[in-house]
Order: structure tokens, then sequence, then C-alpha cells
């Protein structure tokens, strides 16, 4: 693996995890609930930002250092599989269930729709 690529993903990922503590500590401090918002909504976003960058791509030049940067670093460590995961099992052993159950459906429903606003978002723009 070229050293290049390891430290555009690096890069990115170090500015994407910055963005995921801030964001969603920030979103989290808006609330009270023990609802895991501040997960949701960096997970939300990513997905939005991914659907609107895959047809960006398709449109410009971007070299595979600047892709790995912007998709593999800076969205792989801004959205959180794992973390989603944790929260959905805490929220099951302290026996909220509907909670982990939203969490479960809110998850997948708004990031699945957050990329394909992404893309009729880009698409509107730019085709």
């Amino acid at each position: 693996m070229q050293l290049g690529l390891l430290l555009a993903v690096g890069i990115g990922g170090f500015v994407g995890a910055i963005l995921r503590f801030s964001i969603s500590n920030w979103v989290n401090s808006l609330s009270s609930s023990s609802f895991p918002f501040g997960t949701l909504c960096v997970n939300v976003l990513g997905s939005f930002v991914i659907g609107f960058l895959f047809l960006y791509f398709q449109q410009v030049n971007l070299s595979v250092y600047q892709k790995s940067l912007l998709i593999t670093g800076l969205l792989g460590a801004l959205t959180t599989f794992s973390t989603f995961s944790l929260d959905t099992v805490l929220l099951m052993q302290a026996e909220l269930y509907v909670k982990a159950l939203s969490n479960v459906l809110l998850n997948v429903a708004l990031s699945i729709g957050a990329t394909l606003l992404g893309m009729i978002i880009f698409k509107r723009l730019y085709l």
C-alpha cells in the first residue's frame, strides 16, 4: 500500500473523528434524553454527504488520494456503526426496548434516506 494513500486516509480520519466527537457531543448536550441523538445525527449527516459525493465523484476527476481522504478517512471516521451498535445494546440492557428499537429503525431509515437525499440534491444542483 502506498504511503501517500495511507496518509490521505489518516488525515481524513483525523478530521472525521474530531467532527464526530464535536457534533455528537454538541447534539447530545441539547437533550436530556437517554436516546443517542448525537450518534444518529453523525450517521445521518455522513450518509447525506456520501450520497452527494458519490455522484460528485462521477462528474469530476479527483485522484484516488482525494476520494480516499473524503470517503474512507473523513466519512469513515465521522459515521460510526460501532457506537450505534453499543448505544443500542446499552439501551436494551437498561430495558429501554422502545428506545433501542427506535435507535435501530431511525439510524437505518434516516441514513438510507439521507444518502438518497444527497444524491437527489446533487442531481438538482449539477445535472
